[in-house]
């Protein structure tokens, strides 16, 4: 974190006299004024939002944070971290940066880091820029590695082998 003692030895080491908004006493000694510009950080992690085993999703789903899902989705799902639950069911594309299927996937699954666990069942296309597949997972469909897998860009279906 960030304090304020920091700021104001960088100002004493800058000018010997203290800047107005140091001058003035605070109403109390451990209140702090907030920095007037948010310091840039990356996205703040939050708790992912659960979709329970007993929810049934026809439609799309799409964030910019996590989600985890137990139930079962026909639709698209976009997320930055998506965890597929082990009772889950998902109809559709899967699309995020962080991937980890424990449950059923049917259709293409789209991401950065890809983990099938050894409960996953997948039948669909995989493209992705890194993938780990547990022993026991059943994934039938074909797997591309792509530097950017999340790319809206349509993908080639992979070409069959040539005859001999």
């Amino acid at each position: 974190m960030f304090s304020k003692t920091r700021v104001t030895e960088t100002r004493s080491q800058q000018s010997a006299t203290p800047a107005p908004e140091e001058a003035a006493p605070s109403s109390s000694p451990t209140s702090e004024r907030a920095p007037e510009t948010p310091v840039s950080t990356p996205r703040q992690r939050t708790s992912p939002s659960v979709l329970s085993a007993d929810l049934k999703v026809s439609g799309n789903i799409s964030t910019d944070g996590d989600i985890q899902i137990e139930g079962n989705v026909e639709g698209d799902i976009r997320a930055h971290q998506l965890v597929i639950g082990e009772s889950a069911t998902i109809k559709g594309e899967i699309v995020g940066d962080d991937v980890v299927v424990n449950g059923r996937v049917i259709g293409r699954v789209r991401g950065l880091k890809v983990r099938l666990t050894a409960t996953a069942r997948v039948e669909g296309d995989i493209i992705h820029k890194t993938i780990a597949i547990e022993s026991g997972a059943h994934f039938e469909g074909s797997v591309q590695r792509q530097d950017d897998p999340l790319a809206s860009g349509g993908t080639k279906k992979l070409a069959p082998p040539a005859a001999s």
